[in-house]
């Protein structure tokens, strides 16, 4: 059996020599320190479509969205990133003469494809039936909404004219008609946050050529 003094001292030994072993670790110097990996490239695929007319080739990462292509990469800022989440509906654009929301699809889906966006439908000096609609009746205010509002009245106006139902369309063998209850429903994607929608519902129906 081990006596006080050799119990102590073992005990002391094994402090002084954690203690040395703490002291004699090697530090890394700063700056020599493995450099990290290389982050590879994104992939990217080549994607080719027709933007208001004109047919643009584009090299984009494969994530890039069709709403991102537009504005980042061809520059057409009419179309506006709103939510991002496809819940306002501020980024509708017309691919193939159908609405979508071009923050929920990925550009590299579209190759080949028709996109008409705010600045295909008309220009300052000779504006789309429906762009001149909305200005006559004042379906606008702050105008963030409005190219998204105005892509998507076109298309509900073609969807009616088709014989497209809606969820409130009370007749399925019938055509649909042009009412304010079938233009409520239709434009329920394109939030307006000021608030504007009597006035949006009299400019598409006024295009229409009804009395909402």
């Amino acid at each position: 059996m081990q006596t006080p003094e050799e119990y102590e001292l073992s005990r002391r030994g094994v402090l002084v020599g954690g203690a040395a072993s703490v002291a004699t670790v090697t530090l890394v110097p700063i700056g020599t320190a493995a450099a990290a990996p290389t982050a590879k490239a994104p992939p990217t695929a080549k994607v080719a479509f027709e933007v208001n007319g004109k047919v643009h080739e584009l090299d984009l990462d494969n994530r890039t969205s069709l709403l991102d292509a537009l504005r980042e990469h061809l520059h057409l800022t009419g179309t506006k990133k709103g939510c991002d989440h496809g819940q306002c509906g501020a980024c509708t654009v017309i691919v193939d003469g159908r609405r979508i929301n071009s923050c929920l699809t990925l550009a590299v889906m579209h190759g080949g494809d028709k996109i008409t966006t705010i600045e295909g439908l008309g220009s300052p000096d000779k504006m789309h039936a429906m762009q001149d609609a909305f200005v006559t009746h004042d379906g606008f205010q702050c105008g963030y909404c409005t190219p998204g509002q105005i892509c998507s009245a076109v298309a509900v106006l073609d969807e009616i004219k088709a014989g497209i139902p809606s969820h409130v369309t009370a007749d399925l063998t019938a055509a649909p008609q042009v009412t304010n209850m079938e233009i409520r429903e239709r434009m329920s994607g394109n939030i307006c946050r000021c608030g504007a929608y009597s006035n949006i519902i009299d400019a598409i129906s006024d295009v229409a050529g009804v009395r909402a």
